[in-house]
This record gives C-alpha cells, structure tokens and sequence, in this order.
C-alpha cells in the first residue's frame, strides 16, 4: 500500500492501493465490504519471474540469494561488510547505505528505537503504525546508524508489538523527555562511538515531535489474522487501516507480507 500523511490538523494518513500502474484509493472504502482474492502467481518484485514462494516480502530466491537490499546486512547494519570487499552490490551499497541516516523514537505499541533513511521520513513511521515519532539522532552512513541502535536497544525495545497496535490501545509519550532520559542513561556508549566515528559523524537533532493518525472506525477487540497462503480470498467490510493492515469485521491482513502476489481487488 501507498501512504502519504494526512493534510491539515489531525487528518488520517492517506491510503492507496497499487493494482499495476494504477492506484485504488482505500478511505473512502471504509464502512464498505472489501474482497481480495490471490489468483495463486506470485512475481519477483524485482526481476518479475514467476516463483512459487516469496522471499523477503516480494522477491523471488535467486533474487534473494544474490541482491544487497536482501542481505542480512539490511536487517542488522551493524554488520556490514562493504570494507571487507564483500558486498553484494557495491554500487548498491554506496547509494542506499552511504547516505545520511536516521535514528529515532517512536511510539507505535509503545516506546521504541528504530533507524531509516533520512528521505523515508515519514514513510517509515506511518508503515509501522506510529502515533509519534521523534528523530533524536543523524549519522553519516547506516551502519553507524547500526551501532547507534544497538547500543539503544540496551535501554529500549526496537519491536513493535502489531497486536497493540491494531488495537488502538497505544498511549501518548513525552518523546523529548524520553530523548534525553536516553541521552543521558546511553552517554558513555555515545561518546566510545564518537571517539571512533568522530564527533561530526554523530549529531544530536532538536527536532519537532511529530503525530500521525489513520483511517480507523473501528478497532478490533480481537486480534484475527488473514493469510492467502491458507484463505486465497480474504473479505469483509472494511473497518480500519492502520501501518500496512487492513482491518475488516471478518479479521486483519498484512498487505506487507504478500508483496508481489496477483491479487484481484472487488
């Protein structure tokens, strides 16, 4: 799913959904009845062959074997290895990785630390589902960015808890004094890595907390979760988006998950 945020003052984030070149509009399906059925083929999001089984949320396994953006380095930056001359893709690596990036609190099921690119604000925080969200911190590449969030994640979690958050149940934090209770707790694992990094290499921002709502009507009290691997069609009126779910009466589906199926839309 595409999503912008909202226009004007408390106005929910924006939904579309992609079918091809095109874009379905989601908002103003909600209080509706929604059906989407897999036709059973899958496509690599990035090559497009045909596969029987996605890897990584759309790609298919030579794909998955052999591009950057799949390495394990993606998930866990800390461990990359470009400067061991083994990177997948080293021009890859050098466009996506060597970039400034982001760390930052969130509040999507509770408080969290996470780390994104710093042209995917806010995309990054509307698909988690975020109610808030703070950027503390900016370094030079993501795997600085890496070292920072490990060292963060000695003091906070950076999960977020999907259950709670599709129940609307998440409550509103003091990011700032969330930021500088860390700050102060972390400040000797943020001065080793400035030593090693650089002072430069690693600043501190005085940013705006930042809040986001979705198109919701009703939240589920009951947390059900659609698969088409198991229920090629999934219906239902549909209740809520929130993060990349959907929300229907009949259960909730991840849309995230089934990057690269064939899906009809009614």
């Amino acid at each position: 799913m595409a999503i912008e945020p909202g226009t004007g003052v408390q106005a929910p984030a924006r939904y579309s959904l992609r079918l091809g070149e095109h874009y379905l509009p989601l908002n103003e399906r909600l209080g509706q009845p929604l059906s989407l059925t897999w036709t059973g083929a899958i496509a690599c999001t990035h090559c497009g062959r045909a596969t029987k089984k996605s890897f990584a949320q759309g790609y298919c396994y030579p794909c998955f074997k052999r591009l950057a953006q799949c390495d394990t380095c993606i998930m866990k930056p800390e461990t990359c290895h470009y400067y061991q001359g083994t990177c997948r893709e080293p021009e890859w690596g050098e466009k996506h990785c060597f970039q400034p990036h982001i760390v930052y609190l969130a509040n999507s099921s509770g408080l969290k630390v996470g780390i994104t690119r710093k042209t995917q604000m806010p995309t990054r925080w509307l698909d988690q589902g975020a109610i808030q969200a703070l950027p503390i911190l900016e370094v030079d590449t993501r795997q600085q960015s890496g070292f920072v969030e490990v060292l963060f994640k000695e003091a906070v979690s950076d999960r977020t808890n999907w259950r709670a958050m599709l129940k609307g149940e998440v409550v509103e934090m003091d990011l700032r004094a969330e930021r500088d209770r860390l700050f102060s707790e972390l400040s000797d694992g943020l001065r080793q890595l400035a030593d090693i990094h650089g002072d430069s290499a690693i600043r501190k921002l005085d940013a705006t907390p930042l809040q986001f709502d979705y198109p919701v009507e009703t939240f589920p009290r009951k947390i059900t979760s659609h698969n088409f691997d198991k229920q090629p069609q999934v219906e239902g009126v549909l209740q809520g988006i929130k993060g990349q779910y959907l929300m229907l009466d009949t259960g909730v589906i991840n849309l995230r998950k089934f990057t690269g199926y064939e899906v009809a839309v009614n």
